[in-house]
């Protein structure tokens, strides 16, 4: 029961990374046949990422009081409707309406998904399930270049997708009775635990205001982390290759490459991360996550008269990059404690999402002004900012639970 339940919720890992390179891979010939100008699709995912923002502020409200198995669903149907969406409009204005229900799905199943996973299952399954987002991120570019190159067009990578996320739905509203017989296997345990002197007995709980959850000690600490985390590896991603080539000189085919090992670091961390993570903790997986990512930085940085250094600081960053996300969400419940971890959860997904949102646009700004050569350093600040921030939220868990220091599998 438990196994098939978490293979259907590696199974809507994958479909979260599915739509999410879409617009990217589609969107140069997408704004020719739409008449949009190319600049249009910051809108786009500007749109996109305020309705994720806002659905995860709400999952904590939503996820008590229907459950996760639901919340799933549900999302993941309007993200499947957004995307059949997409696939018949025919103009920008029209992406821009389906984009609404887009970012509203993607932002609540995210945080439910990642919250569920966190009270239930070890570490090592955080950091699968999230290498496995990247897979389904990597896959649906050659979705839209497959439809580009069979005449289906932009819009049937689009119907593509968006039939692999009905078929899901419907997986996930058939599989709702097996969610509902796990919470109540669980929860009995809980009980039984609690009974035997545990922690925290499972008893339902209330929704926890946003503005309660922010005055929990520590919780704006890990929020600045995780905002400098996103803000670090979304800015990566985009402008990483335009820094080897504009100021490193590497070609633009090696810098390409290079900039897409940064991801495959990333997914192919996260997989490896998986085996040692409940031996290691979720504090050093953080912990060791930055200090890699900032020998990285560093490799890319120095003045040297090779790019091999530049580039092979891309791909340890990429590594370094792996693990710090889904520790940071495993560790919620420890942290925090179990009965407010989707109200916090919920709130670092929103500044995640800020993050990736705004720190790219940030960095072309001070690029434009400065140089790209301030990309390196625009880096370290975000690494030093993530660490120094996880690390004071360590030394506050420590002293209120020391037995959480290490935060291993729950």
């Amino acid at each position: 029961m438990y196994s098939l339940l978490l293979t259907i919720v590696y199974v809507a890992f994958i479909s979260l990374g599915l739509p999410d390179s879409l617009v990217g891979s589609g969107w140069p010939v997408m704004h020719e046949d739409l008449g949009a100008p190319l600049a249009f699709a910051g809108i786009l995912t500007m749109i996109i990422s305020v309705g994720t923002i806002v659905s995860s502020l709400a999952s904590d409200r939503l996820t008590r009081r229907f459950g996760a198995g639901l919340v799933t669903a549900v999302s993941v149907g309007m993200t499947a409707a957004a995307l059949v969406g997409f696939s018949l409009s025919g103009s920008f204005w029209l992406l821009c309406l389906w984009a609404i229900p887009y970012g509203l799905g993607a932002g609540a199943v995210d945080a439910a998904l990642n919250n569920y996973v966190a009270l239930h299952y070890a570490a090592r399954h955080m950091n699968w399930l999230h290498s496995f987002w990247g897979v389904g991120a990597s896959i649906s570019p050659f979705i839209m270049s497959y439809a580009l190159g069979s005449q289906l067009g932009w819009s049937g990578a689009y119907g593509i997708v968006g039939g692999i996320q009905i078929a899901l739905t419907v997986v996930l509203l058939v599989s709702l009775p097996l969610w509902g017989r796990v919470d109540a296997v669980r929860a009995a345990g809980s009980a039984a635990a609690a009974g035997d002197g545990g922690d925290e007995p499972s008893t339902p709980r209330a929704h926890v205001p946003l503005a309660q959850a922010l005055r929990i000690p520590g919780v704006l600490l890990i929020l600045t982390a995780f905002f400098a985390y996103c803000a670090l590896e979304s800015t990566a991603i985009l402008w990483a290759s335009t820094y080897l080539v504009t100021d490193r000189g590497v070609d633009t085919a090696t810098a390409a490459a290079f900039g897409s090992l940064f991801l495959l670091g990333i997914t192919g961390g996260r997989f490896l991360a998986g085996f040692f993570a409940d031996r290691v903790g979720d504090t050093l997986l953080i912990r060791g996550g930055f200090a890699t990512v900032a020998v990285g930085v560093v490799l890319i940085a120095l003045p040297v008269g090779t790019d091999v250094l530049a580039l092979a600081g891309l791909v340890v960053a990429g590594l370094g990059c792996a693990p710090i996300y889904p520790a940071i969400i495993h560790s919620t419940p420890v942290n925090f404690g179990r009965s407010s971890s989707q109200a916090i959860i919920g709130i670092q997904m929103a500044a995640a999402y800020t993050g990736s949102t705004l720190a790219p646009p940030l960095f072309g700004v001070l690029s434009t002004w400065a140089g790209t050569w301030i990309f390196p350093l625009f880096a370290a600040v975000l690494v030093a900012l993530g660490l120094v921030m996880s690390e004071r939220l360590n030394r506050l868990v420590a002293r209120r639970v020391p037995s959480a220091a290490g935060v291993t599998a729950s």
